[in-house]
């Protein structure tokens, strides 16, 4: 089959590989008509996240069930399926406790309770590193997936690839904020970033009653993309000081929740480059800053983007005197899932506005680099693995 192979940084190529098989009882192949290019794909792109082998990638994707283990009984040939993003057993501790993401049982080589760049990870993910399972990802013909009673979601045959599609990671990524946060209707939310994570998490305020939505970009055509698909406020930050205009927004106080949905890939100065390397840090926690500057005292934060090492001066004393409550995480997608797929069917939620390219597998190295490097007003690229 075709798929997209990561080899290095900035190395990746369209290659023929083994077909997967059934390995374990729970197992299912899925043939994959619809995959995306995610923010956090870039993370392993960019060399950020460790990777020293050939590597599947991508984690958001869907298709058609083709084959099943025996210990998968709620599927068949044919269904139709969107796959959540964490690999989830199901029955660990972890998993019966509503934390799929920190499944005990998918990630048995780097699994522990210590975290941490190269330390002991979490549960499995798709496509995400040897550290996080070393799962063959999803940009692809074809792909296994694990524990396949538990994760994949049936979807309705008068929905497109595109309407579901965002429902292995982004939407309900960007939900995760808003539900950890305990956003109540009526308040103001200021969403850091326009990309993919931040425009879901500011169209799912709008639909749960923010009275203000605040999307915070230093592009233009994402910031307008804010406006067009979720109705926000938009501050750009590249010409105004957006901690200070979220303020005049809200009466001098800050806003009621702030969502970071950028992560240690934001813009670097010269001198945050430099203290990089003698700090050995991973990007910059600037994002991170101004949204605790940003958040009203007794507000809540939640931190969507990705960080990847330990960080020196983090304001620890700026946060206790705000009494601010944080939440850092990937997203529990089996909890919200069915949840955001029934939003969806009634056309109370929409995914789809926010693909910005469409192409073939075949193209996806000149995919990544124009995401990458956010050229032609990228904002999301779907891809279809078949001629």
């Amino acid at each position: 089959m075709k798929a997209l192979v990561f080899h290095k940084a900035h190395d990746v190529r369209v290659e023929n590989v083994p077909d997967p098989r059934i390995e374990e009882p729970r197992d299912a192949i899925i043939h994959v008509t619809s995959t995306a290019i995610c923010g956090s794909d870039l993370h392993i792109y960019n060399g950020m996240f460790p990777q020293p082998k050939p590597l599947v990638l991508g984690h958001e994707f869907m298709g058609v069930v083709m084959e099943t283990g025996t210990g998968v009984t709620n599927l068949k040939k044919g269904d139709r399926v969107v796959v959540p993003f964490p690999i989830s057993c199901g029955t660990c501790w972890f998993c019966e406790h509503k934390l799929p993401t920190h499944c005990e049982t998918s990630n048995p080589r780097h699994y522990g309770p210590e975290g941490g760049l190269l330390e002991q990870k979490g549960g499995g993910l798709f496509g995400y590193t040897d550290l996080y399972g070393g799962y063959q990802g999803g940009q692809a013909q074809y792909v296994r997936v694990p524990f396949a009673d538990r994760g994949p979601r049936l979807v309705p045959a008068d929905l497109t690839d595109d309407e579901v599609l965002f429902l292995s990671d982004i939407l309900p990524t960007g939900y995760s904020g808003l539900k950890w946060a305990d956003l109540k209707p009526g308040e103001t939310v200021a969403v850091w970033g326009c990309g993919p994570v931040g425009l879901m998490a500011q169209k799912m305020a709008r639909a749960m009653g923010a009275a203000t939505v605040i999307g915070v970009d230093i592009l233009e055509y994402r910031l307008r993309r804010a406006r067009e698909a979720a109705g926000s406020t938009v501050i750009n930050a590249a010409d105004t000081d957006p901690v200070l205009a979220v303020r005049e927004l809200t009466g001098g106080r800050g806003a009621d929740v702030c969502i970071e949905a950028i992560g240690m890939e934001a813009d670097r100065s010269a001198f945050e480059k430099v203290s990089n390397v003698l700090r050995g840090q991973a990007g910059t926690t600037s994002t991170f800053d101004k949204v605790l500057s940003a958040v009203r005292r007794g507000g809540r934060v939640s931190v969507l983007g990705v960080f990847g090492t330990k960080y020196d001066n983090v304001p620890l004393g700026q946060m206790l005197d705000k009494g601010v409550r944080i939440q850092f995480g990937q997203a529990p997608v089996h909890n919200f899932i069915d949840e955001l797929l029934d939003l969806i069917v009634k056309k109370e939620v929409r995914a789809d506005d926010i693909i910005s390219h469409r192409l073939p597998l075949d193209d996806a190295p000149r995919a990544y680099k124009i995401f990458n490097a956010k050229e032609d007003e990228c904002v999301k690229v779907v891809m279809n693995p078949w001629p």
